[in-house]
């Protein structure tokens, strides 16, 4: 992994399976309003589209328990095995989404079954993200490491625009017609085609050095007892989270059915600002990964959130009283940049002060309770701010309140040199 070519075929690899698990995310987050139709047929629309949401939040509540059990796996047995088994589990989650018939032919059987879809793309996504950021973590090299992490964020701005622009396509050949009662399959099934291609790719992976240089490989209990016991860091963590999983849902899954609900934008307005929003995270993450590792973790952290304060129900309130493509397309930028200034710097730092010997448990525990709190929920919470305070810029309260915890935990856990501390004790692999 010494050579750039090398290294760049180090992150394609563990990446790959990334890719396709927000690639299932967005798709689901695209069609929500037709897998309501199909899964959750009711009298009333919005009473649909709330349990599709929910549903798709319900996929959130079972990351942390991916996190513990599968990051207990990866940090014993090695991250290679561990990121082969989470993508085994985010495939039969997509074939199950891909392959139900509706309610109208299995009855309640039909909805059960997408949920247990949801349940296991959930469950392997507990340890995914985790995962792969400290797989980039540890075979980066010297003082590019937010730089090398960046890429588990951007690769999944790629599978935000590919779903985008297949989106777009489809939308093109197909009427809408045809789009709510089939057409939305399609690209879960192309999801499945993926499938084998990413198991060539990630079977090739290489384990790390650094896993490999340790001597002690520990336990469930161990990992269990380690984590209970820097159980704060952990809700630290998970503080620290929550801006970016917010923010990340509400400018990417949400944006389609915020378009088309509230501001009366066509299908097609929706997605092509979400392809836009998507090759937008793609290039900031990586650019501000490598300032975080110029300028540090903090001052990226603090400034992000600070803006994301002041401006985002304001810009919010503005988009809704002079509704366009347009000026949805403006706010989303500036919340992009917002997104991947703070997430640029967050995971990067989130490895860096996680203890070595439960670097992904630790990691993939307060990512995983941050967006089954807060995350995951998002476009349901959306949903249900607007239609209670009867406020289409309610969403901009919601992405507030996230930043205002982003910011305490910021401060809680870079006061003084305490992130010093934990990053040079986390770097040092126990019983080495």
């Amino acid at each position: 992994m010494a050579s750039s070519t090398g290294t760049g075929k180090a992150i394609f690899r563990v990446v790959s399976g990334n890719f396709l698990e927000m690639f299932d995310f967005m798709v689901f987050g695209f069609y929500a309003t037709a897998i309501a139709k199909t899964f959750f047929p009711t009298d009333s629309a919005f009473a649909s589209l709330m349990l599709a949401l929910a549903t798709f939040g319900a996929g959130f509540l079972m990351r942390p328990l991916g996190a513990i059990f599968l990051g207990a796996y990866i940090d014993r047995h090695g991250r290679r095995k561990g990121l082969i088994i989470t993508l085994a589990l985010m495939a039969m989650g997509t074939v199950l989404i891909a392959c139900v018939p509706g309610y109208s032919t299995l009855g309640v059987a039909a909805p059960l079954l997408v949920l247990l879809g949801r349940l296991l793309q959930g469950f392997s996504a507990g340890v995914e993200l985790g995962g792969v950021s400290v797989y980039l973590a540890e075979i980066a090299t010297p003082g590019r490491k937010g730089f090398f992490v960046s890429w588990q964020s951007a690769s999944q701005q790629a599978a935000v625009v590919f779903a985008g622009l297949l989106g777009v396509g489809l939308n093109h050949w197909l009427s809408p017609a045809e789009m709510g009662e089939w057409g939305w399959r399609i690209p879960f099934l192309i999801g499945c085609m993926i499938v084998p291609v990413i198991f060539v790719i990630r079977k090739s992976m290489q384990e790390t050095p650094e896993f490999e240089a340790r001597k002690h490989h520990p336990t469930l209990r161990e990992i269990v007892r380690s984590v209970g016991q820097n159980f704060g860091l952990v809700l630290g963590g998970m503080a620290l989270v929550i801006m970016t999983t917010v923010s990340f849902y509400l400018i990417t899954a949400y944006t389609p059915t915020f378009g088309k609900a509230e501001l009366n934008l066509t299908d097609l307005q929706a997605l092509l600002v979400t392809v836009c929003i998507g090759l937008s995270n793609f290039f900031w993450l990586p650019v501000m990964g490598s300032l975080s590792d110029k300028i540090g973790r903090k001052p990226l952290l603090l400034g992000s959130t600070i803006l994301a304060i002041l401006t985002a129900y304001p810009a919010l309130s503005w988009l809704v009283a002079n509704p366009s493509f347009s000026h949805l397309l403006i706010v989303e930028l500036w919340l992009s940049f917002l997104y991947g200034s703070y997430n640029g710097a967050m995971v990067v730092a989130l490895t860096e002060i996680m203890p070595i010997e439960v670097r992904t448990t630790g990691f993939s525990l307060a990512y995983s309770l941050a967006t089954a709190t807060f995350g995951g929920f998002t476009p349901a919470a959306c949903t249900y701010l607007i239609h209670v305070l009867d406020n289409k810029a309610a969403p901009g309260l919601w992405l507030t309140g996230a930043a205002v915890l982003g910011l305490i935990a910021t401060v809680v856990l870079f006061r003084g040199n305490q992130h010093q501390l934990r990053t040079a004790q986390s770097a040092v692999p126990a019983n080495a």
